[in-house]
């Protein structure tokens, strides 16, 4: 066996479900997430045998998280009860969101008794290793290896980050730096600096989520946004945005703060300082509490408008609903009356949770509008409204054909990802770049279309390259 050695237990041939291992000796190896499968990645209805960790987990050093989404953490549970006890290493600000992930992933996918979930979280916070950006931690140190890792700002969601892993091998006199990508946010994006490439790579493990795609530019992507919401104040309707809780949430929020504090009285006396903007999720909730608690950690641009007084993730116009019956009364409400509104509800894919209940009532009503601003996975009720809606399609959601009528939007620019620029930049930007790039975490088209940019720019270069689309590893 040629070591180290990296292998894909998830996210190999598909978006979801990232998990890679780093394999440094026959009986010493590194986690790099452990999460849940989602939309066509998903076995079918058996997705609780796919979930389990079939891998060894006797021999690993450490995890080591690069961000909270369910598809990087949510088998944390199951890692866990295959045995794994060793630490849980990740950034500062992801030590505070992991548990309120975890405990939600459980309550949905596992278990609503309290006592329960309260031991299993213990154990995950005695786990729980929360190291500074920028600073190496030793996970081994023997007369064979020295192994560090260290997280760097990724710019996807706060607290994300990517992962240099560096092996010095003591006997062979040799040193290697492994990156593994996780999640790279877009530049620009709202509330977090943007991920600036490490000094060197050996290997990188690079996502391909968005590597066909280019994003709008952050001032079009705004402008659209505006334009969306302009005309569900002329249609009387409401915009329903469906936005994972933890990440996509506070950026809209965050830029619907600009443009209300930004906005004119329009010429029909309606007023964009009169409109309701709604998260109705108390996990988005929960998870904005503790942006708002990280404030050092938010860009600078963020800070200026806290200077100026200004509240960007907590202002006048901003409303949360927290239990279900008040849930189904905004429902109702927003269904009849008409009155102008923006809703961020999760999940993010319409594959469940409470965005479901608002597309059933208003998708047949032309006054309304679904706004897409991430990734809809293959497979999901989301991709199904994006790639139908514009023609008058249906869609199935919970088992019933539900007809749109209303109309469908998505700004690619409010992605969380990288598109290609960003990734090859990523690559390109570092003063010694990769020999061998690993492409995950990206469909089969997003791959290709990655790897011909990456090897344009190394043929360009004049640097010496391989990429090829990372395999599973069989269990």
């Amino acid at each position: 066996m040629d070591l180290p050695r990296i292998t894909h237990h998830g996210a190999a041939d598909g978006v979801t479900g990232s998990c890679h291992r780093l394999q440094i000796t026959p009986d010493q190896a590194l986690l790099v997430d452990c999460g849940l499968f989602q939309g066509e990645d998903a076995a079918g209805d058996d997705t609780l045998e796919q979930h389990q960790v079939t891998f060894p987990v006797h021999d690993l050093l450490a995890m080591v998280v690069t961000h909270v989404h369910i598809d990087h953490i949510g088998r944390l549970p199951y890692l866990l009860a295959a045995g794994y006890q060793g630490p849980i290493i990740c950034s500062v600000p992801s030590a505070r969101l992991l548990p309120l992930v975890i405990e939600d992933a459980l309550k949905i996918g596992f278990t609503r008794d309290e006592r329960m979930i309260r031991r299993f979280l213990d154990v995950v916070d005695e786990r729980l290793t929360p190291i500074d950006y920028n600073t190496w931690h030793t996970v081994l140190d023997d007369p064979g290896h020295t192994v560090r890792v260290r997280l760097q700002r990724a710019g996807h969601i706060l607290g994300s980050a990517y992962v240099e892993a560096d092996i010095a091998h003591h006997t062979a006199g040799t040193r290697e730096r492994i990156v593994f990508s996780g999640d790279l946010g877009a530049p620009h994006a709202p509330l977090l600096p943007a991920p600036k490439p490490p000094y060197r790579a050996d290997r990188l493990v690079l996502e391909s989520t968005y590597g066909n795609r280019r994003h709008d530019d952050r001032r079009n992507r705004r402008q659209r946004l505006k334009a969306a919401i302009d005309r569900a104040l002329a249609n009387r309707g409401t915009v329903i945005i469906p936005a994972f809780s933890i990440g996509r949430t506070q950026e809209l929020l965050y830029e619907l703060e600009g443009l209300i504090h930004n906005a004119p009285v329009r010429s029909d006396g309606t007023d964009w300082r009169n409109l309701e903007i709604i998260v109705d999720s108390p996990l988005a909730a929960r998870f904005t509490a503790v942006y708002r608690d990280l404030k050092p950690h938010w860009d600078a641009e963020a800070h200026k408008r806290l200077r100026a007084g200004r509240h960007p993730l907590a202002f006048d116009n901003l409303y949360t609903v927290d239990d279900h019956d008040e849930h189904l009364q905004t429902v109702d409400y927003l269904a009849r009356t008409g009155r102008p509104a923006v809703v961020i509800a999760a999940s993010g894919m319409a594959a469940g949770g409470r965005v479901v209940n608002y597309l059933k009532r208003m998708l047949g009503d032309r006054r309304h509008c679904v706004l897409f601003v991430g990734y809809q996975g293959a497979g999901t009720p989301g991709r199904a409204i994006q790639q139908h809606g514009p023609d008058g399609g249906w869609v199935d959601l919970d088992g019933e054909r539900h007809t749109i009528r209303a109309r469908i939007e998505t700004i690619s620019g409010y992605s969380a990802h990288a598109d290609q620029k960003g990734l090859v930049d990523f690559v390109r930007r570092m003063r010694r770049p990769p020999h061998t790039i690993h492409l995950v975490h990206g469909d089969p088209t997003a791959q290709q279309s990655l790897r011909r940019a990456l090897e344009a720019w190394a043929e360009e270069a004049g640097h010496a390259l391989t990429v090829h689309a990372a395999t599973p590893d069989p269990p």
